[in-house]
């Protein structure tokens, strides 16, 4: 095919050449180039032409073929024609005699092959009809033989008349003629054929392909840059939230692109007048006089200057306009005020207008003056390029500008409107002084109110005198016009600019004056003196405020006169709260919930659980609770089938009781294993598959055609595991081409579109994460650092808590929200973040999310009806929330305080629990939370913070033990003695009644501690422990050989009349599968310190030897029954004494000794075992065993005998 395509190329190229041949001019001069030398001379014609014709025709070569370079008339022709010699023109011809039958046979084969293609067909046939035309006009080389005697004939009779030309100019003539008619008859062949019919149509087809190749680039390139978009467009249509994205993008975009236009359309407006009224011709030509000559000057066409600043004005805009695409948000609420109900106390304001409407107007006021800004600099420069304003030298007063009255008019109106909303601006500072962020609190000190207020309003008053006085200078000064002259001093020059230099000096000083002086020098000699009684109106409306931004306003302070001795039976009223005290660290039991659970390697857990409650058999329980995840990565057969169709989601949740672990330390589950079993999927009957999560693939196709098999894999169960089909609508569908093409796009994955698993009833599944799906749908609020899993109304839901923030909260301190929630779990988790580092003065708790781990959908509910700002985000979008009646009880029962909200407030009541304006102003009582001292020495240096922790317990003045968030004071400064001052709980149990939140949820607590207390604070407790030698020599032995040590969260309890530290410590062997099982629990009351085993019997260790109350692992003590019973008798009786309760159990002198020698067998066996199963020697640990298995079966026998 390539030969035939190189073929028509060739015979196209001749019969265009022939085309040519047929038009050229019949009286030409032909040279051939060997006539020439190499700078172009005519070599001399002498007699001896003859033998360099010979010669050339010898040596003939390609590069020397005739040239045709010049055309002559008739009336020259008796000039010099150099002929072709005769041997170059006999080989021509005998080339032409072999090679036009081939050309002319092989045209008619292709015009036979052809025949069907229109125009190749009519090429051929007009070739052949071409070559029939010459044959009978008798020029068809078939007459060779007599066309080529009468051309030798002809030739050889020219070279004669060239040979006699010198000499008898009559035979010159006769020759020339004769030569004439030679190469009238010797013309090359013609073709005569439509060249242009051909050539016309090839365009029009070529014109076409382009077109669709044009089309098709442009459709593509629409699609690969918009995929995303669409898709995303798709995956908010699925939702039921489509409305965010267009509303986003009308706040984006369409302000931005309203604001470009705007400032295409004023710089334009700017530019079209000056052009307009430019002193020359719209052309650009204007007439210079240059004394008694006029000189005329092309300048810059009108046209040109209007379409340049159209392009650059619009250029400009879009570029400004930027700022316009992240204050999306300001401009939505700006048109959605909501009022507070508060005024403020300086301005009488509603504190709505600082939230809502203060920040747009500033914005647009801005974006404003850089609109006319960049108006007034077209005026100037277009102005100064249409020759409206010149520079010259000054002379007698008279100008160093040469500008035109209506370029002054001009540029004086865009100059006094740019002075007068600058002027606004400053007025609209003044407001903004509210939220000034001083050294020691926001809002605005004395000096700012009674300096920085009245000189900012002065300067704004003195900006637009200003603005004025050079307007009309501008406009009535004749010191911009006049012919100047060479020479003139520069004073003269200054003394023509010296009111607006005045008034521009003037500006300064008084800025200076105004806005640094006058401030500084109040501060240094009138409020420094006097700081505590003048700051102390303006501290007491940071502090007011600030309790309200941040919802510390009903905080419930209590005093709590601490005790450090810990007495017999001081829990016994307090029995609910000590069963319930948490063992379980959810960050350190992770790797247990991994290899107990997780089934399969494709599994996984997050690596910080959470803490929840269920009511299990009519008792409320703490529990710390996971999903089971799925993880890709642990996955050995990696595919995209299996990635993305066949392993696509995770199983069931596992959870276990917090304040109990069994025998050997393990978690007690009471919801495990796959398929799913326990108590909570007795009570719930859950549907378990995890399709969403934060550990979930980017993307899954899931959905099967009806009647086809099932290719999702389920669960592993016996070879080959269950399968299942996705059943729900979680993603936007993939069923035609177009969705699937846009997806693959989006995923780059070409697998999309030609994967016989993508169906017509096939869903994609991406943005699984269930904080990434909120944060999309409500893109507006500030979101947790954890999401958590429940179990409610027979799904699992990930929990999700939102907040309202703002940065313009009247008086209210300003706080970064990122710096203050971070601690050692956020530190050291992956799962568990702080906040997004944003610096705020209001937060409300407004919203709770959930996200159906089955099928993706998204509930947002408004929990804070009352904050102002989700009034707004509501009629802002409508129909994106449910109310609170619609949330059920089982939901209910898991909705709980957020720790990020927590975190935020512990920090800021830390200075703010104080009421009075002096105690805050002193400072002597400020606080802070303590450095998490389980941590390691590095983190410590790095003052990490302890978090806060979820427990059951009950406080002072509350009727039973709630759920709550706890953290804890010590005082402020580098250098501190770390006792405790505070404690700070608050309910986070809303109570499972559906629509109605309990009256409780979200009282913050604080229990204040006497200053002349010395209850050790987290640290000192943690140092107690460390130096204590029975628990450092216990610990040494622990983490000797190859296993380690880790310290659970120190938890801090007020409990028997005093504060009560509980650490769990577990032990991990080394080794890729080992995990950490609790071995030790610590306990602290004061200074004294309990060891043991259980926690039940550390409390009883520091308690008199008998606590009053069981803890929640008492069923693993060592001879628990007879424990439990004194622990019952001294209860009811109330008088139970230190050493009796120490020797109750066991009497010992009765036992015979065999017994005792067995008991000791059986103890030492222990230790064997123990120490067998640490070091991985599993057979020396089964010889333990059976040693202890023995021992304490002679023992039994020994005591049956007697």
């Amino acid at each position: 095919m390539l030969k035939v395509i190189i073929e028509i190329i060739i015979g196209v190229a001749r019969a265009a050449f022939g085309e040519y041949m047929a038009k050229k001019p019949k009286n030409t001069k032909v040279y051939k180039r060997s006539d020439y030398s190499s700078d172009g001379k005519k070599k001399s014609n002498q007699n001896n032409d003859f033998a360099d014709t010979s010669s050339d025709t010898s040596t003939y070569d390609s590069s020397d073929q005739d040239v045709v370079i010049e055309s002559v008339d008739e009336d020259n022709s008796n000039a010099n024609v150099v002929a072709k010699d005769a041997s170059n023109d006999e080989s021509n011809s005998e080339n032409k005699d072999k090679t036009f039958p081939k050309f002319a046979k092989k045209i008619k084969d292709l015009a036979d092959y052809y025949s069907d293609d229109d125009d190749l067909g009519d090429l051929f046939s007009d070739l052949l009809e071409a070559k029939k035309k010459l044959e009978d006009e008798g020029d068809s080389p078939k007459n060779s033989d007599t066309s080529e005697d009468s051309e030798n004939s002809k030739n050889s009779e020219n070279r004669e008349s060239n040979t006699s030309n010198i000499s008898d100019n009559s035979k010159s003539n006769k020759s020339d003629n004769k030569s004439s008619n030679s190469k009238e008859n010797n013309r090359y062949m013609r073709i005569d054929f439509d060249v242009n019919k051909f050539v016309g149509k090839s365009r029009k087809w070529r014109w076409i392909i382009v077109a669709i190749v044009v089309a098709i680039a442009f459709i593509c390139s629409i699609i690969f840059g918009f995929s995303t978009f669409i898709t995303d467009c798709m995956w908010y249509a699925q939702l039921g939230f489509e409305s965010v994205i267009w509303i986003q993008l009308a706040a984006k975009i369409g302000v931005w692109a309203l604001y470009a236009l705007l400032m295409a359309a004023f710089g334009y407006l700017s530019a079209y007048i000056a052009i307009k009224k430019r002193p020359g011709s719209e052309d650009g030509v204007y007439v210079k006089e240059k004394g008694n000559i006029l000189d005329t000057k092309k300048g810059i066409s009108s046209k040109l200057a209007m379409h340049v600043a159209g392009v650059v004005s619009l250029i400009v805009g879009a570029v400004f306009g930027m700022q316009f695409y992240n204050h999306w948000v300001q401009i939505l609420l700006m048109f959605n005020y909501q009022s507070f109900g508060i005024k403020d106390p300086q301005f009488g304001f509603d504190n709505g207008f600082y939230v809502f409407v203060l920040p747009g107007l500033r914005l647009f006021t801005r974006a404003f003056i850089v609109l006319l800004a960049v108006s007034l600099l077209f005026s100037v420069i277009t102005n100064a390029l249409m020759g409206a304003v010149r520079i010259t030298l000054p002379v007698g007063g008279k100008g160093i500008f040469n500008i035109t009255k209506s370029a002054r008019r001009q540029i004086s109106a865009w100059f006094m409107l740019v002075i007068i909303f600058w002027s606004v601006l400053q007025i609209l500072d003044v407001f903004a002084i509210v939220n000034l962020d001083g050294s020691k609190i926001t809002g605005g000190s004395y000096t700012d109110m009674n300096a920085g207020v009245p000189s900012s309003i002065a300067m704004a008053v003195i900006t637009l005198i200003v603005g004025i006085v050079i307007t009309a200078w501008l406009l009535k000064s004749h010191a911009l016009n006049g012919n100047v002259k060479i020479g003139t001093r520069f004073a003269v020059a200054v003394k023509a600019w010296r009111t607006p230099a005045i008034a521009v000096a003037s500006l300064v000083v008084c800025a200076m004056v105004l806005s640094f002086a006058w401030p500084a020098l109040l501060q240094r000699f009138k409020v420094a003196p006097n700081a505590q009684e003048l700051e102390a109106t303006y501290i007491q409306r940071n502090i007011d405020a600030t309790k309200f931004a941040y919802g510390l306003n009903n905080v419930k302070k209590e005093s709590y006169n601490a005790t450090s001795e810990g007495k017999s039976g001081a829990l016994a009223k307090e029995a609910e709260s000590t069963a319930q005290i948490r063992l379980l660290d959810p960050q350190v039991t992770s790797p247990t919930f991994r290899q107990l659970q997780q089934s399969k390697q494709y599994y996984t857990f997050a690596d910080t659980l959470s803490v929840d409650k269920y009511d299990i058999d009519g008792v409320s329980q703490d529990t710390v609770i996971a999903a089971r995840e799925l993880d890709l990565a642990g996955n050995d057969n990696r595919n995209w089938v299996n990635d993305h169709t066949v392993y696509t989601h995770g199983y069931g949740v596992v959870a276990a009781y917090g304040n109990k672990v069994t025998a050997d330390g393990q978690p007690q589950f009471m919801e495990y294993g796959i398929p799913t079993q326990g108590k909570l999927t007795k009570l719930k009957k859950y549907e378990p598959r995890i399709y969403f999560s934060p550990n979930a693939p980017k993307y899954s196709i899931v959905g099967s055609p009806k009647g086809t098999a099932s290719w999702e894999f389920d669960y592993p169960t016996g070879s080959n595991g269950a399968l299942t089909t996705f059943k729900g609508n979680g993603g936007p569908r993939v069923g035609n081409f177009f969705s699937r093409l846009l997806h693959a796009i989006r995923f780059e994955s070409d697998q999309i579109l030609f994967s016989d698993r993508v169906t017509s009833d096939s869903q994609i599944l991406y943005d699984r994460d269930p904080k990434t799906r909120v944060s999309k749908v409500a893109p507006y609020l500030t979101l947790d650092g954890r999401v958590y899993p429940a179990v409610v109304d027979g799904r699992v839901k990930w929990i999700v808590d939102g907040y309202t923030t703002s940065d313009s909260y009247p008086y209210s301190q300003m706080t970064d929200f990122g710096q203050v929630t971070q601690d050692s779990t956020t530190t050291t988790s992956r799962s568990i973040k702080g906040l997004t580092n944003q610096r705020a003065n209001y937060i409300r708790n407004s919203v709770k999310a959930t996200v159906d781990a089955y099928d993706g959908s998204v509930d947002l509910y408004v929990w804070d009806k009352k904050d102002p700002v989700i009034k707004a985000w509501r009629s802002i979008f409508p129909g994106h929330y449910h109310d609170i009646s619609k949330i059920s009880g089982d939901l209910m029962s898991h909705i709980r305080y957020p720790e990020s909200l927590f975190k935020v407030q512990r920090h800021l009541l830390a200075k703010y629990h104080v009421d009075s304006a002096s105690q805050f102003f002193s400072g002597e009582d400020f606080w802070q939370t303590p450095v998490d001292p389980t941590e390691s020495q590095s983190l410590q240096r790095e003052d990490i913070l302890q978090p806060p922790y979820y427990l059951t317990l009950q406080t002072r003045g509350a009727n039973k033990p709630v759920f709550s968030l706890v953290s804890t004071y010590i005082p402020a400064g580098k250098i501190t003695r770390e006792i405790l001052t505070g404690f700070l709980s608050v309910d986070s149990d809303a109570g499972n009644v559906a629509g109605k939140v309990s009256e409780n949820y979200g009282k913050l607590r604080l229990q204040e501690l006497p200053k002349v207390s010395n209850v050790p604070g987290p640290g000192q407790a943690q140092n107690n422990f460390n130096a204590n030698a029975n628990v450092s020599k216990e610990l040494n032995l622990l983490e000797s050989g190859s296993t380690k040590v880790k310290r659970g969260n120190l938890l801090t309890l007020p409990l028997g009349g005093g504060l009560v530290y509980v650490e769990p410590v577990y032990v991990q062997s080394s080794g890729s599968t080992s995990y950490p099982l609790l071995k030790k629990v610590l306990v602290a009351f004061g200074d004294q310190v309990g060891f043991a085993d259980t926690l039940d019997e550390a409390l009883n260790q520091v308690f008199g030897g008998n606590s009053g109350a069981n803890a929640g692992d008492a069923s693993n003590n060592s001879g628990s029954n007879e424990n439990a019973s004194n622990k019952n008798n001294a209860n009811n009786s109330n008088k139970s004494d230190a050493k009796s309760s120490a020797n109750a159990p066991a009497k010992s002198n009765s036992i015979s000794e065999k017994a005792r020698i067995a008991l000791k067998r059986a103890a030492q066996a222990l230790k064997d075992s123990d120490s067998a199963m640490r070091s991985g020697n599993w057979q020396a640990y089964g010889k333990a065993q059976k040693e202890l298995s023995d021992a304490i079966n002679d023992a039994m026998s020994e005591e049956a005998v007697k």
